[in-house]
């Protein structure tokens, strides 16, 4: 890596001295409140080391304004390395090129393709701009082709929901990386098997693109209601199992006991890591909704963090 060049994903993650490094990913605030809590977690983070911290990018653009401005921030005001989300919803090619060249003005090198959802209702019907592109794949190439950038693109562990079957899953993931993604990140999921399965799916159907990393996304869980939320408009689903788990710690009173909730989610995150670091996983990548604690218990549990005050 020359002097002074922004590393990509693949080398700060094969480059960090830990057996497993661990980043990190936030979402833009939409005010000034949740934008306090979102600073306070990233100078949390940012004496933690991650090797990485992204930035999400909200439904058809609504919060691509504060994503922009937020990642330069990040990219310019500390020491942690950003990468930002990009989605082709409701953007044109145009738009597009206009969203890359303001994340390299401000020095950002490391973006994430993403097709996106539908805004309003993630699951609905999936429409192309008239002027877009409609893959992942294509969003991919049209990066690469806009100057030095390392790209990432999303991956799905259970499979994605418009997906048919899990093969056809796989051809699409092999699509964009094929198109020159360098890595992959997951979809949170909650059965380290269906992570395992994903990567020998990969390796098995292109032996070449399953040597590029795919990072495991990961959710401690701190509330029923907001996982349940959560997996609702993604798609996936919690297993029967843990759902029951968590119910029975929830209780049954008018409010969930959230601090028996987050016991199990403290937990399953702790031991989902540890299966997946011994599985060879090449980071642990954790969604903190703009909030630290949770996922500091779970990097101390793991001895990848200092005991919180």
């Amino acid at each position: 890596m020359r002097p002074g060049r922004t590393p990509s994903i693949v080398e700060r993650i094969t480059s960090d001295p830990r057996s497993t490094p661990f980043s990190v990913e936030f979402y833009p605030p939409r005010n000034e409140k949740e934008e306090q809590r979102l600073w306070r977690a990233v100078r949390t983070f940012e004496q933690l080391h991650p090797a990485f911290v992204s930035l999400t990018y909200g439904a058809g653009g609504s919060t691509r304004d504060r994503t922009v401005r937020i990642a330069g921030q990040i990219a310019t005001e500390t020491t942690l390395l950003p990468v930002a989300h990009l989605t082709a919803v409701d953007h044109s090619i145009s738009e597009l090129r206009g969203l890359v060249g303001s994340y390299a003005d401000r020095g950002i090198v490391n973006l994430l393709a993403l097709r996106g959802d539908p805004p309003g209702d993630p699951l609905g019907d999936w429409v192309m701009h008239p002027e877009g592109v409609e893959y992942a794949e294509e969003l991919v190439r049209l990066i690469r082709e806009l100057g030095d950038f390392h790209v990432g693109v999303a991956s799905f562990p259970e499979g994605h929901y418009r997906a048919k079957d899990l093969d056809h899953d796989t051809y699409y993931l092999l699509n964009k990386l094929r198109a020159g993604a360098d890595y992959s990140i997951t979809q949170m999921f909650f059965e380290v098997e269906d992570y395992l399965r994903l990567r020998d799916r990969v390796v098995a159907a292109d032996p070449v693109q399953g040597e590029k990393p795919i990072i495991p996304g990961l959710l401690p869980i701190t509330s029923l209601k907001q996982v349940r939320k959560i997996v609702e408009l993604s798609g996936s689903q919690i297993p029967p199992y843990l759902e029951e788990r968590l119910a029975r710690a929830a209780g049954s009173g008018p409010e969930e006991d959230r601090a028996e909730v987050r016991k199990v989610g403290i937990e399953l995150a702790t031991k989902m890591s540890e299966r997946l670091i011994a599985e060879g996983a090449p980071c642990l990548h954790f969604c903190t909704l703009n909030f630290s604690r949770a996922t500091q218990e779970v990097l101390t549990n793991l001895g990848l963090a200092p005991v919180p005050a």
